[in-house]
């Protein structure tokens, strides 16, 4: 039977990820990981990771495809980020240090074996579609992300007019340059779903156009993935 303690510990995970976040930043310095960093996105996919394997009882495979990280940045940040959760734990640290260790443990081996097929060169962006055509016809806005680096991959009419940009500027920008700040979270943690899991997600997201004018959606995203890369197919529908 699964322990009350290991779910309550993966709701507290979950529920502080911004508190270590900040705490990690603070014990990291100058050293610490932008938020487009792919390491950023490792330390995500292991609190996500963690939290599930705690909340399920067993540790599913840790999902590393369409991630490429420095090996050596990526695992003193994780031993980074299970001290600050740690410390943050106060009395009950040592409980979860005993938790977090054997996870830590298979995800640092995941990510030292990870070896991921990349062709030498990318192709242009705007030669390269990565959705057919018919997209482009459709009213709500549609926006594919690529869930390694955060850039928009590709973008139809109705999301160019939306955001009040071409749809050739769009292609290469960071998506969360379009999000509102206090959304920003949330939108994170979705699409972190993504990178674990084949199940669409639904939510509603504040995006901002080229003016800074929020813009309230509901988003259905899916992913699907590729040799070469993983995306986020996210269409978003003006409330």
């Amino acid at each position: 039977m699964l322990g009350s303690r290991e779910v309550e510990w993966s709701s507290w995970i979950v529920s502080r990820r911004a508190a270590i976040e900040r705490a990690l930043a603070l014990r990291e310095g100058g050293a610490a990981p932008g938020a487009g960093d792919p390491e950023s996105e490792a330390l995500r996919r292991f609190r996500s990771f963690a939290a599930s394997a705690l909340r399920r009882g067993e540790p599913a495979a840790p999902a590393l495809d369409g991630i490429r990280v420095d090996p050596e940045r990526a695992l003193r940040l994780l031993t980074g980020w299970c001290e600050a959760a740690v410390a943050l734990a106060g009395d009950e640290g040592a409980e979860l240090r005993a938790l977090l260790e054997p996870l830590a443990a298979q995800f640092r081996a995941a990510l030292v074996g990870q070896r991921i097929a990349r062709k030498a060169s990318k192709a242009p962006r705007v030669a390269r579609r990565a959705v057919v055509g018919a997209i482009d016809r459709i009213a709500d806005a549609f926006l594919a992300v690529d869930l390694e680096s955060g850039e928009l991959v590709d973008a139809n009419p109705a999301a160019a007019a939306l955001l009040g940009v071409a749809r050739e500027a769009l292609l290469g920008a960071h998506a969360e340059r379009y999000v509102r700040r206090d959304a920003l979270a949330a939108w994170r943690d979705e699409l972190a779903e993504l990178v674990e899991s084949d199940e669409p997600r639904r939510f509603r997201a504040v995006l901002l156009d080229a003016c800074e004018r929020p813009v309230s959606v509901e988003v259905h995203a899916t992913r699907t993935a590729s040799r070469e890369r993983v995306l986020a197919l996210v269409l978003a529908r003006v409330l």
